[in-house]
């Protein structure tokens, strides 16, 4: 029926009226609720009956087309990168690059060019946590005027392997073990030690996985590294080697592990959570984007392989040269439109950038492509009866959509030696009868035959991981080397961790005794070396320790009140640290606030059991006597100072609070300060030496 106003009214089946629809055209200025082909919906609360008690009609395309569209609305999760989040921002350049390349977004000093970056663990599914062990995906695309450069790398500027052949075994190995789908996002199980510890040539990353750098504090205090070594091609056609750097303008900041697991329970989201409302606070992230070149010459002088993704070049010897810098600025609309959907592919490059014969890169270029296929198909169509083969398929491919066989056992990698303990090791490759490729040279080849083979230097696995070891802050490698103590000693497979430390022995032996002592095992044997590893001059720029920037911008101080605190001591504390640049969290035992002492209301940011100082970068107690009294029965307010205390922060702390921190165990030390100027100082950094009083560590 039609009303005064020349509106259609919906009547429901049960007589209610729904939606008025006006009666005029498609462009009458009001917001319809369609179908996705644009007819609009009268009712979309009831579907389609033969009567009010009727069944369901076939025929209600309305009802179909949205259950339909749900049915369908996710799609197959990365295999590995799966967990990410990213954002909008700029790319601009400092500094022209014309003279090495012709690639546009470098040749005009201070255009802006848009990017979306998305960052992301490695190991865990989309449905993981944000702070485990893990390395931290970095992925750019840069939107240019030639079409889109996707720059694809992580916050460690090596990787695991040398040849993209061994990535599916690292990925298997690291992943949830296949016959018991465990543990999720963590390394520190049988398969993936196994798998590393007859692969040498992962010592070296193993140390940056082990170290600081993988447990992150903020997504906006990491660095980002290409790893591979790419070429700048300038117009006259001249090639220059290229290495990428991303560095953050916050710094490099990291947690600590006990910190880590406590942040796992208190905040699933914590990065991603910090990243979204950083930038939607106007405290744009920012990353300083710089180069190593270098050319033939350089390269062939080397003691290492440059085209190794194993190696790096230390930036003593090539330091970075600075040339952009990105500013990420916005957040995404939708975060399954853009994050879960942007595809990256290192093969996407532009005019004036090409790659090199790194042998992992070159894995990439293919696997990318394939990867953002397999989302939306399915990497099992040889099971398809007319693709099958008819000879027996022996291979470590698993899973996938329409998976028909259901492959046995534990091992999907190789190699492996689960032989030795009486469980199915797989196949092995074919030496006699084994398909080899013609060693022909390839037409226009000036590199030589084809061979399956690698480089003489890329059989030194050991001299970087020292060179990394041995520049490292002591602290530092007290962490390695619990950290090896931490992911062996989940290991159940009895011969692993002897081998293991057998590697380790190659790398540094103070080091492998460490990690024996720590396990309670005799100190094996070393490992013979493919290749004898040579001692390299330390290169301070990789440490974490020494190079952290002491400031407040980026971080949180928590304030802990209860009943009773000094309004004028929590004003001039929160004063202080915005001063600093820091970000002030009022923190009490009820997030409604506390009753000061002139008996005003002040409302917390955050409740205590809710907001540990593992949330924070400080702690700043400011409590009465009889506050201090109170909280002093308060488990969740010892905690509180304890943690704070135990992960080697500043506890700056008001007269009345002392019985608080003893009873949490606070010790004196130049870390813990009154309220004045000298707690400001000490918020910006973190009181390593603290570390023997509250952990024993390797």
């Amino acid at each position: 029926m039609a009303d005064k106003a020349g509106f259609d009214t919906a009547i429901g089946n049960g007589g209610e009226t729904h939606q008025r629809i006006p009666k005029g055209g498609p462009h009458d200025g009001t917001d319809h609720l369609t179908t996705n082909q644009g007819i609009r919906v009268s009712d979309n609360q009831n579907s389609l009956k033969a009567g009010p008690r009727g069944p369901t009609l076939l025929e209600d395309f309305v009802l179909r087309e949205k259950i339909f569209h749900f049915d369908h609305e996710r799609i197959p999760e990365r295999i590995v990168h799966a967990r990410g989040t990213g954002a909008h921002g700029f790319f601009e350049l400092t500094e022209s690059l014309a003279d090495i390349t012709r690639a546009d977004l470098f040749q005009r000093k201070g255009e802006r060019i848009p990017v979306f970056t998305r960052f992301s663990t490695v190991a865990g599914g989309a449905g993981s946590v944000d702070t485990p062990r893990d390395v931290r995906g970095f992925a750019v695309k840069f939107y240019t005027h030639e079409g889109n450069w996707d720059l694809v790398g992580n916050n460690i500027p090596v990787f695991f392997i040398q040849d993209a052949i061994k990535f599916p075994d690292l990925v298997h190995s690291v992943k949830m073990e296949a016959d018991r789908a465990y543990p999720q996002a963590g390394s520190a199980h049988d398969t993936f030690w196994d798998w590393a510890s007859l692969m040498p040539e992962t010592t070296h990353m193993l140390h940056w996985a082990m170290s600081d750098r993988t447990i992150p504090r903020s997504l906006r205090m990491i660095e980002g590294f290409g790893i591979h070594t790419f070429r700048f091609v300038n117009e006259a056609g001249k090639s220059t080697f290229v290495k990428f750097h991303w560095k953050p303008k916050l710094g490099l900041q990291s947690t600590l592990w006990d910190e880590a697991l406590k942040l796992q329970a208190a905040d699933n989201d914590y990065h991603r959570r910090d990243l979204f409302e950083a930038i939607d606070t106007g405290a744009f992230p920012e990353w300083e984007f710089g180069i190593q070149t270098f050319d033939q010459k350089f390269a062939d002088a080397q003691l290492y392989d440059v085209l190794d993704a194993t190696k790096l070049i230390p930036e003593e010897v090539i330091p970075v040269r600075i040339v952009g810098r990105m500013v990420l600025d916005r957040n995404v609309d939708n975060f399954f439109a853009e994050t879960e959907q942007v595809a990256y592919c290192p093969a996407n490059i532009v005019p004036g950038i090409d790659f090199s014969n790194d042998p992992l890169l070159q894995g990439r270029l293919f696997s990318y492509l394939d990867t953002q296929k397999s989302r939306l198909g399915t990497a099992n169509f040889h099971q398809i009866p007319v693709n099958a083969p008819k000879c027996p398929v022996m291979n470590f491919q698993r899973d996938g959509q329409m998976q028909m066989n259901v492959p046995k056992g534990r091992a999907n990698y190789e190699p492996n030696s689960l032989d030795a303990v009486g469980e199915e090791a797989g196949p092995r490759e074919c030496r006699v009868e084994g398909f080899r490729t013609f060693e022909g040279r390839a037409e226009n080849d000036e590199q030589g035959d084809k061979l399956r083979v690698r480089a003489e230097l890329f059989a030194d696995h050991y001299s970087q991981a020292r060179l990394f070891f041995r520049s490292l802050d002591a602290a530092e490698q007290a962490h390695v080397a619990s950290s090896f103590v931490f992911e062996l000693s989940k290991v159940g497979l009895a011969h692993v961790p002897p081998r293991m430390v057998g590697n380790l022995r190659n790398v540094d032996e103070g080091l492998a005794k460490r990690v024996a002592d720590g396990l309670g095992i005799p100190l094996p044997p070393k490992n013979k070396a493919a290749r004898e590893p040579i001692d390299m001059d330390p290169s301070p720029a990789l440490r974490i320790i020494g190079n952290m920037k002491e400031t407040l911008e980026g971080r949180a101080v928590g304030i802990l009140i209860a009943d009773g605190s000094d309004g004028a001591e929590i004003a001039a504390v929160k004063k202080a640290v915005e001063g600093a640049k820091g970000k002030a969290v009022v923190i009490a035992p009820k997030v409604g606030g506390a009753k000061l002492a002139d008996g005003k209301m002040l409302k917390a940011d955050g409740q205590l059991a809710g907001t540990p100082s593992q949330t924070v970068d400080a702690i700043a107690v400011v409590l009465s006597e009889a506050g201090c009294a109170a909280l002093m029965k308060e488990g969740a307010a010892v905690q509180f100072v304890m943690d704070a205390f135990g992960h080697l922060k500043a506890i700056g702390a008001s007269a009345a609070a002392k019985p608080l921190l003893d009873k949490a165990g606070v010790q004196a030390d130049e870390g813990v300060t009154d309220l004045g100027g000298t707690f400001i100082a000490a918020a910006k950094k973190r009181f390593y030496s603290r570390e023997p009083k509250v952990r024993t560590l390797a």
